[in-house]
Parts: structure tokens; sequence; C-alpha cells
């Protein structure tokens, strides 16, 4: 009897959370095939992250659900820090509803909402299959380089094990994976643990409580409270010393702890859907890749929860992975493109990371002294011009300089940052954000004519080239009324600065830049002969010769 060859995929994904199923979507998009294996069968139904910010929202805008993920979501009002007896000692509010990414900065939500979301989403791209109710049991990578990655899993209705052959594996299967185990990886501790309670309740009433994030900053009970959806409400308390979550866990308990924002509120309104105790670690993995085995999402970093990064940081991974596999496994890019992977994503996590623990210090650390001298000097700060902005601006920090990241000029937007989103008209006129106009790919934003020279690398990377004009709107029918500039357009004219081109990754990070000319010159040189030195990595060869000519798209006739 022959035996039955093993299922050979292109990239399996173990595990369907929010970073799974964002890098399988974004992989389907970008034309690869992905196979995802989940052990559950529906969204985990009780919700752990509550928090997305901005550019994370545009993450989701590359996976295509950011107008149903704003139906279910809501914008955080801001923070407030209070001492223990709930006064309140600085208060930090958002302004502006859309941050620079084109959407709210804070952003609360429900996960097994947006998982559903992703997971409907994904029936949309046949090239990508969701396989629940299998777990995954094995990983063995390669003897050999270039040979497929072995993955066992078994059936869990049938017991059945079953074994498939995948191009790439990506490991997205939590704090406890099992893919960090199979490439020898180890957790590095930044910081020590902390235990802590997670409360979750529905209530049907709103809650007489200020609707922004409250901090509670008291030592010797740390807290956190948010509102995250309609009639949902999440509170976090930290776990004094030799203290057992089930010392606070019996209703009466509870509704003592989280008394200060329920006044009013009759009991049998308050329903508990979860109370949990969570080690909040901060750790990020020494290892993030073997071959083609990928960890991505908690399997990789651990972040506490006092700049809500931990999900983050895993889309994060996802945006910056999905591009450079897709590249590579469509002939775009050569293998060492993979290797930007670790570099960049691991640096710019333990960062974050390091930022979460300073921040919680700040907010919550030290005795009684600490706590003193934190109340008298929080007022004081938050009265500062321009304290809010600081507070809650967006932490991510820009990548380093490296093969994908180009040396900051001065006067240019800086390398290893994303662009800004505006809206910007389409041709029709239309406003659309701008990832809309840019595609799947590389991206070129122009403020005047290109060179041959950077002609050819637009070719060469399929880069897409938007042409920005400044220039003032008309309003049909009042002959020739000044309207003024198109502000999305100007926008992204005054964060070029002194650039004349700009060339924007597949994820939206700057790559490099170019000096604009003098008048009657062409643009791009030097911006093309710094990218030429990593054309081996970024693109196969021969590439330039046989790739079309892109169509330049115009703000002068509103693209």
């Amino acid at each position: 009897m022959t035996a039955t060859a093993p299922e050979h995929v292109p990239v399996a994904v173990i595990g369907a959370g929010p970073t799974g199923l964002t890098a399988a979507t974004l992989l389907a998009r970008h034309g690869v095939p992905a196979l995802v294996l989940e052990r559950h069968r529906a969204p985990y139904p009780l919700p752990r992250a509550v928090h997305l910010d901005d550019e994370v929202h545009r993450i989701l805008q590359a996976v295509g659900i950011h107008e149903t993920f704003s139906e279910i979501s809501r914008p955080a009002r801001g923070m407030q820090l209070l001492d223990g007896s709930h006064r309140v000692l600085a208060e930090f509010l958002r302004d502006n509803p859309c941050g620079r990414h084109g959407f709210p900065e804070a952003n609360m939500f429900d996960q097994p909402e947006l998982e559903q979301l992703l997971r409907d989403n994904l029936a949309k791209h046949p090239l990508v299959t969701l396989r629940g109710g299998v777990e995954v049991t094995a990983v063995t990578p390669p003897r050999h380089s270039g040979a497929p990655v072995e993955v066992s899993f078994r059936d869990k209705d049938t017991s059945v094990s079953h074994t498939l052959l995948a191009d790439a594996v990506l490991g997205c299967d939590g704090a406890n994976s099992l893919v960090r185990a199979a490439i020898g990886s180890q957790m590095q501790d930044l910081a020590t643990a902390q235990e802590w309670l997670v409360v979750d309740v529905r209530c049907r009433l709103p809650l007489p409580a200020w609707e922004g994030v409250h901090q509670i900053c008291d030592p010797q009970r740390a807290a956190t409270y948010m509102r995250i959806g309609e009639d949902r409400y999440r509170w976090e308390f930290r776990l004094r010393t030799g203290e057992q979550p089930e010392e606070l866990t019996d209703r009466k308990r509870l509704l003592e702890l989280i008394a200060p924002w329920t006044p009013g509120i009759p009991e049998d309104e308050l329903h508990v859907l979860r109370t949990a105790s969570y080690t909040f670690r901060a750790q990020v993995a020494d290892r993030w890749r073997k071959g083609r085995i990928f960890l991505l999402g908690d399997a990789a970093h651990l972040t506490p929860p006092f700049i809500g990064q931990g999900l983050c940081a895993g889309m994060r991974d996802a945006h910056n992975l999905a591009w450079k596999l897709a590249r590579v496994f469509t002939g775009r890019a050569s293998e060492a493109l993979l290797n930007s992977y670790q570099a960049e994503r691991r640096r710019h996590a333990r960062q974050l990371i390091r930022t979460a623990v300073a921040l919680g210090a700040v907010m919550t650390g030290g005795g009684t002294g600490t706590a003193l001298a934190r109340n008298a000097v929080l007022p004081a700060i938050s009265r500062l011009p321009g304290a809010s902005s600081l507070v809650l601006s967006a932490v991510s920090p820009p990548l380093r300089p490296g093969p994908l990241v180009g040396s900051r000029r001065r006067g240019h937007p800086r390398p290893g940052t994303q662009c800004p989103q505006p809206l910007v008209p389409d041709t029709d006129g239309t406003s659309r954000l701008l990832d809309d106009l840019l595609g799947e790919g590389f991206a070129l934003l122009a403020t005047a004519t290109l060179s041959p020279a950077l002609h050819a690398l637009v070719r060469t990377l399929d880069a897409r080239v938007i042409q920005l004009r400044d220039v003032p709107r008309q309003q049909p029918g009042t002959g020739g009324a000044d309207l003024g500039a198109d502000p999305g357009t100007s926008a992204l004219v005054h964060w070029m600065g002194t650039a004349g081109a700009v060339l924007l990754r597949p994820d939206r990070v700057v790559l490099a830049t170019a000096a604009r000319p003098r008048p009657g010159r062409t643009c791009g040189d030097d911006l093309a002969a710094a990218v030429t030195a990593w054309a081996p990595m970024l693109c196969s060869s021969g590439r330039a010769a046989g790739a079309p000519q892109p169509r330049p798209r115009s703000r002068r006739d509103g693209g």
C-alpha cells in the first residue's frame, strides 16, 4: 500500500489570535497562501487585550477591517492619575479626535469581537484556510537549509494525529509557545514580574465615572480602570506581596474593590464576566527566527500593560514580517531580506517593554515616601503646556538605521518612522485615506520630477508613485474661487520638509529620502544610489528590465 504524502503548504500560522489572523490575511493580500492552525473553533469568549493605538488601527486598515473595527471600538478620552483615596492628581485629555495615522490615538475594544471581525474577513481570502479544533504537538526544524518544516498536530474531536510540511512557520502561539521551544529560544527578563487580578464586568447602566482611563497611583493597591465597550468595564488590581487571588474574588470583596466607580449602581446590575490572576511580565525572546520558523506576538515578547502595547506589538510583528516573506516567496527578494525581521522588531519591542516598565514604576512604584512625592509633583506636571500631548502621544519608537532604514538627513522625514496618513483626494476628488492610494507594495511620494535613476529604482521595486502638488483647489461653479490647498496634501508636503521624494516600504515605514532639487533639475539620484546598495536583498536579479513603468498619480489631477 502506497503511503499518502503529507500535506504541503507555503506558510503555516500556528495560533488564530489577532497576530496570527493578521499575519495570514496580510500574506494573502500579498498573494501567499497560508494555513492557520488553532485549538479553538471560535474566538476565545473572554476579553484579554482591550486597547490598540492609531498605528495598529492603521494595520487593521491594511487588513481591510478598519471601518468595522471603528463600529465596535470606543476612542479613549484620555487618562487620569489618582491617589489611593481617588483624588485626581493629574488629568491628560485628548483634544484631537484623530492621530497622525488617521484614526483615534487610543481605541478600547472587546478582544473576542476583534477576533470575530478578523475571522469573518479571513473568509474573504481564498488563499487562507483556518483549521480550528486542532492542537499542534510538534514543530520540527529541517536538518538542511531550504527543506520544509514538519508540523505535527492532533484533531481534538477524533484524536487523530496528522503531519504537514510548510515552507515557513509563524509561531503566533502565545506566551507558552511551543514554536519558541522548538527553535531553542528562551525568554529574557527585563524587570521583575508582578501579580495582578483582572476583573471584567458587564453593566447595562453607565457607571458614574470619568470616561477615560483611571490609573490609581497607590503603591499599596495600584489599580487601573477603563470602559471598553457600551456595557463592558475592566479593572486591574495589583496583588500585594503574599496575597492570593482567592482573597479578592468572592463577590462581596470584588464589589468592595470596584465600589469607588459604581456608586448608586444596584449590585444585581453588576455582572462579573471574569476574574483572572495574571503575571505581568517584561520579557523578550533571545531568538526570533530559525531558518524559516519565526516567532510573533506573545511568543516573542511580553509587555506590562501600563502603555497598552501588548497586542499592538504583535500586530506590528505581523505587519513587519508579512511583506518581507511575501517578496521572498514570490521571487521578488532574496532570503537575506528575512534577516531584518528580528533585527528590527526585537529592538523595537525591547524598547517599548522598557518604556512600559519605567512608566509603571513612575505611576505605581515605591513606598509611602515615593507616593507623597508623586502626589506633590504630578499636579504641577499636568499643568505644563503640552503635557497632555506628551503623555498621551504615540509611544512607538522609530526603527534604527539598518539595511531597510536609511540614514537621517537634516530637514527630511526620519527613516524608520511611519509616514502620516491624512485624507487626500483621489483622481475623482473623493477624499480617501492615504494608504488606500498607496497600494500593497512600495510607494514613492514626490514633489519633484524623478531622475532616470530613481525611475529605474521605482520600476525595480514595482513602487507606486504619488506626485504631490500642493496647489489651491477651486470650487466648481464659482468661476475659480480659491478654496486654498487641499489640507491633506499640504500636510504631506509639510511633513516632507526639504525632501523632494520619500520612499516608503510596504509597511509605510520611511526607507530613504531624496533631496529637493534646484529648479529645472530632477530628483532622486541620491536616494537611488543609497537604495541600490541594498538591491540584492530587496529585489531579485534582472527584475528591473521587465518591470512596467508605473503611472505617476498627480495631486494636480486630484489623485
